[in-house]
């Protein structure tokens, strides 16, 4: 045991003498530096991931040659020598040559430096990490370039972006915003910061890509956005066959790199292999871009046709390709809503197409939240409830369904109506967030009675939009079910100002004539409603029966009434019948609310049939939970004069007054709790 550890020593010593020892600190020293240049130029020079490897795998060579030659030669002030063996060396003492003044120095400087730099690195990358835990772990796509100069070629990396978006959408503990909510940062003039502010996330991912013949080259690189700084970036060069693998490979390093979990069901889902035919990949993709175009400008109904002729051509070389079963399934949900809204057969090549996507993929998201629309309009809401949580069981940022599921409770339970119309917007921020506001602020007061916390969000959708037409729209509404009817109208002329066209305002401004007992007025805004929606429904969705066209046909009906046309107001009070009695016998959703019975009711009321009247407001009036702006209703429609004061109707006022003053008092307590009042 003696005999080794001298044997130990000897060599020890025979290292420092060759100064072996020093060579090694000095060049650890080195290295370290080296790679704490490559770590920081990395990222802005867009170095793949293989540049770091390489360095570790030339400075481990390094390291051996330097070993190597510190122990053949030695730098002496004659210059360099190979060193000499320790039996020929004299007056050697019992421990090791003296080492140069110079060495000593230079060991200990690089000691410094290496233990500075790993500190530096432990506490950067603690402090790294700590702070991303903390962060809200939310993210956006931003549209990817394409490299080249091929405009017919930029599908191919929208499609790359709207895939690794949707694959991030899978994952619960990421959000994610959608991709119609980042196209207006197509040619983004605004700093990183200013755009993540703007879309309420911490994290940005940029990306530019390029297809040439079967290769493709996809750049991305990962923003934190409040100090613009670069936190990963890759650059993927691999073959097209291998497309979904990228798609599924950035997907998983960002969320790595948010610290986002991902669930072993989370990681299946996003592995998983839409189709193996890549030519209807293909057709997909271009479906896919026509259709959001379409998401963005609703009038672009060219897109929508488009959309729909690349979605068959993708079905042509893969029918079971599931995403375009439901694609196809959206167009014709987006097509035909209106114009079927009061058929029978009310969009059911929309549950046909979804089932068939379903049937090939029972994981699809997309399909779920269709089908939770069909069943929530078509008067199943159970159903539609459960479709809807299917959805966001496999995308937890499908803002549809979070959409549908706040129309859901919109009938009974205002909080949670508020809940998921809150989880909706704080996902979607593009041009369907100014509707969302609208609707999260008519909750807030029409439905709940908090005027301040509407003005908000119809500033927000101000800030938004810069409609100031609806703005004043909004506010007038609001002065309506608050009874104070000289204001809204002043409201709704200041709207009419600037927009003589919107229909909403034309009968806004009717009503409250109407309301002051103004009836010339109020004839010849109706008159100009009605007008409008006449044109409105050749244009757009040539229909006998159109849900806006025919509701509030009694209120213009009173209106020619009070003006003397008795004729004229008869059909359109019988109008208003046939309507509500169809949305009753098709259970569409605001058959639901049940309150087509109350218009029924007032129409009865005022042509004197007081028990149809009656049992059509027993039916309303069991109703859980009750508006604001059904308190004014109730408490002043004109319809209802010739029974104002009689027994029942009074306490059917008093049972709507109670009704609201509960749910209002209940929502009052969650916004307190949640410190939002």
């Amino acid at each position: 045991m003696a005999q080794k550890t001298n044997s130990f020593e000897k060599f020890w010593k025979e290292l420092k003498r060759r100064k072996v020892v020093h060579v090694i600190t000095v060049y650890a020293a080195v290295a370290f530096v080296i790679m704490q240049v490559v770590d920081m130029v990395a990222e802005p020079l867009r170095l793949p991931d293989s540049t770091k490897a390489l360095v570790i795998v030339l400075l481990c060579i390094g390291l051996i040659i330097a070993i190597f030659v510190s122990w053949v030669y030695d730098i002496t002030p004659a210059g360099v020598k190979k060193t000499k063996p320790v039996s020929t060396v004299k007056h050697l003492d019992q421990t090791t040559t003296t080492a140069s003044s110079g060495w000593k120095i230079a060991t200990f400087v690089s000691a410094v430096i290496i233990v500075a730099l790993i500190a530096f690195n432990f506490i950067s990358r603690r402090t790294l990490n700590a702070d991303i835990s903390k962060l809200d772990k939310s993210i956006a796509v931003l549209p990817f370039k394409l490299l080249s100069d091929e405009p017919d070629k930029q599908y191919l990396a929208d499609g790359m972006m709207d895939a690794i978006t949707l694959h991030l959408s899978k994952i619960k503990d990421l959000r994610v915003i959608g991709r119609t909510s980042v196209e207006q940062y197509r040619n983004p003039t605004k700093t990183t910061t200013a755009i993540g502010r703007e879309l309420d996330v911490e994290f940005l991912l940029e990306g530019s890509f390029q297809k040439f013949g079967d290769n493709v080259k996809l750049i991305v690189q990962l923003i934190k956005t409040g100090k613009e700084g670069h936190v990963w970036a890759n650059e993927y060069d691999r073959n097209w066959r291998d497309i979904f693998k990228v798609q599924s490979e950035v997907a998983q390093r960002i969320a790595d790199e948010l610290h986002a979990a991902i669930t072993p069901e989370e990681k299946q889902l996003i592995e998983k292999t839409p189709t193996e035919n890549l030519t209807a990949y293909d057709f997909y993709q271009k479906g896919r871009e026509e259709h959001t175009k379409f998401w963005i400008d609703n009038n672009n109904r060219e897109a929508l046709e488009k959309a729909e002729d690349f979605y068959h051509e993708a079905l042509d070389y893969d029918s079971t390709f599931a995403k375009a079963n439901s694609g196809l399934a959206r167009v014709y949900w987006d097509k035909h809503f209106f114009k079927d809204y009061l058929l029978k057969n009310f969009q059911d090549s929309t549950i046909i197409l979804c089932d068939l996507a379903l049937l090939h993929d029972d994981q699809l998201s997309e399909a779920y939240t269709l089908k939770g629309l069909y069943y929530s309009e078509n008067g199943k809401p159970e159903q539609a409830i459960e479709e809807f949580d299917k959805a966001i069981k496999f995308n937890p940022n499908d803002w549809m369904a979070y959409r549908g599921k706040g129309e859901f409770y919109a009938r009974n339970d205002f909080v949670s109506n508020i809940k998921y119309l809150q989880k909706a917007i704080s996902i979607n921020r593009g041009p369907e967030l100014p509707d969302l506001l609208e609707e999260i602020g008519s909750v807030y007061f029409a439905d709940a009675g908090f005027p301040e916390k509407a003005k908000q969000s119809y500033q927000d959708k101000l800030k938004l939009d810069g409609d100031s037409a609806a703005y004043y729209y909004l506010l007038g509404s609001d002065e309506y079910n608050l009874s104070n009817f000289d204001r809204s109208i002043e409201l709704g002329l200041k709207c009419y100002a600037i927009d003589s066209t919107n229909d909403q305002t034309l009968l806004l401004l009717g009503e409250n004539y109407s309301w002051l007992g103004r009836h010339k007025e109020s004839l010849i805004y109706f008159k100009k409603w009605f007008e409008r929606l006449k044109t409105q429904g050749a244009l757009f969705m040539n229909s006998p029966f159109n849900a806006n066209l025919y509701n509030n046909m009694h209120r213009m009906g009173y209106s020619y009434w009070q003006n003397g046309y008795k004729e004229e107001a008869e059909y359109y009070f019988d109008d208003q019948i046939n309507y509500c009695n169809r949305m009753i016998e098709l259970g569409r959703l605001f058959a639901q609310s049940l309150f087509p019975y109350y218009d029924l009711a007032g129409v009865y009321a005022f042509r004197g049939e007081k028990d149809k009247a009656y049992k059509n407001l027993r039916i309303f009036n069991q109703r859980k939970t009750e508006c604001l702006w059904m308190v004014m209703l109730i408490k002043t429609d004109p319809l209802f004069n010739s029974i104002r004061n009689e027994p029942e109707f009074q306490q059917i006022i008093r049972d709507v007054e109670a009704k609201y003053q509960a749910e209002h008092e209940r929502v009052r307590k969650w916004l307190e709790g949640q410190r939002m009042l």
